[in-house]
């Protein structure tokens, strides 16, 4: 038995694919003796062409091999000439320089492709250009356009050839300019010119002529053919289903173009070459003479409800007629009253076209069930599970249910509706033996108080009961509470309503007036604390303000004896704290802490315990030496006594005496004076009394050596500002004499001052004497008594005062450095209307007129902030709110913006879950309401319909990141709704707006539907002949299978022959390696070649 080579099934196909159609049949034969079937070696494996000298230059071998296309370079490489003449740059001396290098940098840079310049004999140009094909000629069109001189012609074809040289988006234009290196201009549409402008290179110019006549000359032998054909007579031309015109088109290659019946127009395009339109003409004339003389009409009434019927889903109905009977159908339009039906055939074809009609109009009823409208959300059930069933049995029939009516409403197949109609009526009768329902009347204010926080009590009622609760909105102002359910569970939920009801009558609320300091407190840690009240009257809901809104007051609520126990609770409750809140400060010296701590803190410990209070002591890294104690004002003062009598036994103390006026210069801007001095002195503690007490003494305390030194410090300080600060009298004296006599009036002699006879007469220390000449010094007096302080008062009303100080005294600093005053604004705690400016007598006025027209614009700020702080609620139903907000605020930030106001929308856990508020000026705020209840209302009259679509065509019509769902929502104006992942109908698909934007919505969908389930139905097809995905079981049986296969054999083998063997694979000989010597010798594979 003879030796063979054995292949995979899979390299033979592969391999089989190169071999040619005889060889193929040759090798696929079959016949009864095995040798037959196998090939031989050289029709399996053909060998290479030979190398031999043909005349033509190469030998053409017939074998496989020759038909193997050859592997082509995706980079080319073009040389344009631009002759002597043409160049644009002539410049011999700047060749590879200048203007002409960088336009060719540019190119390469625009266009990828690599360019070389060369010179020839005749000083033309040669431009080599390598590159991709598209970038070489995007580089050939930028060279003759920037490096070579341009011509331009002009070419007259008909106009309405035009659009042929331009093609569709302007491509057959780019592709000619790319292909000529021309630049062509087209005139527009309503230019009547027929001239097109060609700009270039000479033999670019013929070029791009020759190709646009070459255009004009093929649509010269096409021809347009218009034809008016009676409406009624193209279902004919067109056949069913559009059969009969795609034949035509088919074999005459016309473009044959039938307005749709939508369109009232009688006339028909015929395009192509002149013989092809002129058959298409003939064709569509003999079928309308022939359908003119045969056919006749007859007339039928068909009820208007019946007409869709006829129609049929996207008129199939009528196509299918048609089709059937040859007769076409002819319906009156929707917005007609006619129910005259035509039918136009031949006459023996029209009584089987009647049949077919009234057949399709009675295909379908309408019928309804009685079942009371309280019971249609049962019928349907939860999500319209109960609905589901029944519809998904029987998808043909459409129910609809009215709301008001006692009435459900079913159309579809006769016998579907009629099994639908038992199924129904059986549902019916059953709820109607085991449902009951009752209404109770219950004041609207109430209403969300039975409904709880969070519809926490309405919850718990339905399921506790079992039973359905029906609490009518706010906006209906309706006072009707209907229960539905069980008849047992509807009384008992009854009772515990009218319970409820009954007892919030008796509810009271109550406001307290708590400071919002104490509230955290009350609150306690995480609620512990109002927990425990709230435990101890668990019947009172007590509300606390917003932190923001610094309010003050606590609202309770509850019945009326257990609201007023609560109150007294909490007002206890409050007195406390306000009686354990009494702080005091302490100061004490920093480097006597330590003392006051104790070791180990015993001190401070014992004092803590012994007098009940509070003390914190400031940490070590602080500045500050005061200590905080605080608790009951007994416990305080107890504590402080204790504190300083420590420190006393620690420092010494001494009072000084210094006039009260000199207080405030002594301790300086902002206390800096008075610090100064006490760093500097060991850090001792000086203590001014309270201003405006006329108290002399100044306490320092401290280290005895430190006490000394801030005396005499302080001592010497007061000194100076006596000297400086006197009140100044001022005397002229103008010649020696009158100084004598002046001098003896006040009691002088010898250089001695006596007491003053009057004691009015200023000392002599108070005194100034100016010398000098009489006019002088006048007026130098006057300079004095300009530089003396002035204090006017103005009047400002209290509450502006803060205003005017500003944030951090920035406002009142602002108008000291700008006038060049002092403004002193009295404390609070005074409610004095009074401000006093001290400056200069010269810039009092000015300083006045400044305070008096910034109160003028607090008052205005006033007043306009009182206007902007109108408030006004509207009640809006919480499932339109995120359509009010809109698309990312959208909505709700152009009537913001619109009309200047400010909308706040209820908190998630507000009780009041339907209130919005608006904020501004009175007018806007109106106006924005409105707007806001015209959104309302426009949704309102909104409805919802569900649809079922086919769940795997819902991706498509969502499109990539929902592009395509929010395009159908932009255009008709709806929203969608489709089902999430689990849900019971995964088809169902809910679609909301008004009602003619929701039918022409679901009508799109449904279309829609239509022509992707078309794609994925045939995607399933293609499918189930794809090779399926290898698994382990698989694969094993495919081991299998090879295993025991002979896998691919070919006979006449090389290495069968008795003279040769199999070759070694080990022979360097056999398989030399590279630049290794071997000797040549002759193989049945054929020559070696290397």
């Amino acid at each position: 038995m003879s030796s063979v080579a054995v292949l995979t099934q899979e390299s033979f196909n592969e391999h089989r694919n190169g071999l040619l159609p005889e060889q193929i049949s040759s090798v696929g034969s079959s016949g009864n003796d095995d040798d037959d079937v196998l090939p031989t070696y050289k029709e399996a494996f053909p060998p290479l062409p030979e190398k031999a000298a043909t005349p033509e230059g190469r030998q053409e071998l017939d074998n496989a091999w020759t038909k193997i296309r050859p592997l082509k370079s995706s980079i080319i490489t073009q040389v344009f000439h631009v002759p002597l003449e043409e160049r644009k740059y002539k410049d011999i001396n700047q060749f590879g320089e200048g203007d002409q290098a960088k336009i060719c940098v540019d190119i390469m840079q625009k266009t990828g492709a690599h360019l070389e310049l060369s010179m020839a004999k005749d000083q033309g140009l040669s431009i080599m250009v390598s590159g991709k094909l598209d970038a070489v000629m995007k580089a050939r069109k930028e060279i003759v356009s920037r490096l070579q001189t341009q011509a331009s012609a002009t070419v007259a074809i008909p106009k309405e050839h035009h659009r042929f040289v331009i093609g569709k988006n302007g491509e057959k234009l780019q592709e000619l300019e790319l292909k000529t290196a021309t630049k062509i201009q087209i005139p527009r549409p309503e230019d009547p010119s027929n001239h097109i402008k060609i700009s270039g290179t000479k033999e670019g110019l013929e070029k791009a002529k020759h190709e646009i006549l070459l255009i004009s000359a093929e649509q010269d032998k096409r021809a347009v053919e218009r034809v008016n054909i009676d409406k009624v007579y193209h279902p004919f031309i067109t056949g069913a289903y559009n059969k009969f015109v795609a034949e035509m088109m088919q074999e005459t290659g016309a473009r044959i173009n039938v307005p749709p019946p939508s369109v009232l127009k009688t006339e028909i395009v015929i395009t192509g070459e002149k013989e092809q339109v002129a058959q298409a003409v003939a064709m569509i004339k003999k079928i309308y003479e022939e359908k003119k003389k045969n056919a006749t009409t007859i007339a039928v009434e068909v009820k208007k409800s019946q007409h869709k019927y006829v129609i049929g889903p996207r008129g199939n109905t009528l196509q299918e007629i048609l089709e059937k009977t040859g007769v076409s159908v002819e319906i009156p339009p929707p917005d007609s009253s006619s129910e005259t039906v035509i039918l136009r055939g031949e006459p023996d074809r029209l009584g089987q076209a009647l049949t077919e009609v009234y057949a399709k109009a009675n295909s379908y009823t309408v019928s309804s069930v009685l079942a009371p409208s309280w019971l249609h959300r049962f019928i349907i059930g939860k999500k319209g599970q109960n609905l589901a069933k029944i519809t998904q049995q029987m998808p043909k029939v459409h129910i609809e249910f009215t709301e008001g009516e006692d009435k459900i409403t079913l159309e579809g197949p006769t016998k579907d509706v009629q099994q639908v109609q038992s199924q129904i009526e059986a549902i019916v009768m059953d709820l109607v033996n085991r449902m009951d329902y009752t209404e109770i009347s219950v004041d609207p204010k109430f209403h969300r108080h039975l409904i709880g926080k969070g519809g926490a009590n309405i919850n718990r009622i339905k399921d506790q009961y079992k039973v359905s609760v029906r609490i009518p909105p706010d906006n209906e102002k309706s006072n009707l509470i209907r229960i539905e359910g069980d008849p047992q569970g509807v009384q008992e939920a009854k009772k515990e309503l009218l319970e409820l009801a009954s007892r919030m009558e008796n509810e009271r609320t109550k406001d307290m007036i708590i400071e919002q300091r104490f509230h955290r407190a009350i609150i306690g840690q995480k609620g512990e604390k109002i927990k425990e009240v709230r435990d101890k009257f668990p019947e009172v809901i007590i509300n606390f303000p917003d932190p923001a809104q610094k309010s003050d007051i606590v609202q309770l609520r509850g019945p009326r004896t257990e609201v007023e126990k609560c109150s007294k609770f909490m007002q206890k409750m409050v007195a406390e704290m306000v009686e354990n809140s009494y702080s005091v400060s302490v100061p004490i010296f920093k480097q006597f802490h330590k003392n006051i701590i104790g070791k180990g803190g015993a001190n401070i410990k014992k004092i803590r315990e012994e007098t009940n209070t509070k003390i914190d002591l400031p940490a070590e890294n602080s500045n500050s030496e005061m200590i905080v104690i605080t608790g009951k004002k007994a416990n305080c003062e107890a504590a402080r006594n204790r504190i300083l009598a420590i420190q006393k036994e620690l420092v010494s103390w001494c009072s000084v005496s210094i006039p009260s006026k000199l207080h405030n210069s002594l301790i300086g801007s902002k206390g800096r004076f008075v610090r100064s001095i006490m760093e500097e002195c060991g850090g001792v503690h000086i203590h001014f009394p309270t201003e405006g007490s006329g108290i002399d003494t100044v306490t320092i305390r401290g280290p005895v050596e430190d006490v000394e030194k801030a005396k005499r410090q302080l001592l010497s300080v007061a000194e100076e500002k006596v000297r400086t600060l006197r009140v100044f009298f001022f005397y002229c004296f103008f010649s020696a004499s009158t100084a004598e006599t002046t001098a003896q009036e006040n009691g002088e002699t010898n250089g001695e001052v006596k007491d003053a006879a009057d004691p009015a007469t200023p000392r002599k220390c108070d005194v100034i004497v100016l010398s000098g000449r009489k006019e002088r010094c006048e007026a130098a007096v006057e300079a004095l008594k300009a530089l003396v302080p002035v204090t006017i008062e103005v009047e400002v009303p209290f509450e502006l005062h803060r205003y005017i100080i500003g944030q951090k005294g920035s406002g009142i600093r602002k108008m000291m450095d700008e006038y060049e005053v002092n403004i002193q604004v009295p404390a609070p705690e005074l409610h004095s209307d009074i401000i006093a400016i001290t400056g200069l007598a010269c810039h009092l006025d000015r300083a006045k007129e400044g305070l008096l027209e910034r109160v003028k614009e607090l008052q205005a700020e006033q007043e306009d902030r009182a206007l902007r702080s109108f408030k006004l609620t509207i009640t809006v139903d919480p499932k339109y709110h995120p359509k009010i907000i809109g698309r990312k605020g959208a909505i709700i930030t152009q009537i913001r913006n619109e009309h200047d106001v400010n909308i706040q929308f209820p908190e998630k856990n507000d009780e009041n879950q339907d209130q919005i508020t608006i904020t501004g000026y009175e007018q806007k705020a109106i106006a924005a309401r409105n707007a806001i209840q015209a959104i309302v209302d426009d949704l309102e009259e909104m409805i919802s319909e569900d649809i079922t679509l086919d769940s795997r065509v819902h991706a498509r019509i969502i499109g990539a990141r929902g592009k395509g769902i929010r395009k159908i929502m932009d255009e008709f104006k709806v929203d969608l709704k489709f089902p999430q992942n689990g849900a019971a109908d995964p088809n169902l698909v809910t679609v909301m707006g008004r009602p003619e934007d929701v039918d022409e919505a679901i009508d799109h969908l449904l279309n829609l539907e239509e022509e992707y389930l078309a794609d994925v139905v045939e995607n399933e097809s293609k499918q189930a002949y794809m090779k399926p995905r290898a698994t382990a079981s698989s694969v094993s049986a495919g081991e299998e299978q090879r295993s025991s296969s002979k896998g691919f054999v070919v006979r006449e083998a090389p290495w069968t022959t008795s003279t040769e063997k199999a070759p070694d694979m080990s022979s360097s000989e056999d398989f030399p390696s590279f630049g290794a010597s071997v000797t040549p010798k002759t193989s049945p594979w054929g020559p070696k070649r290397f």
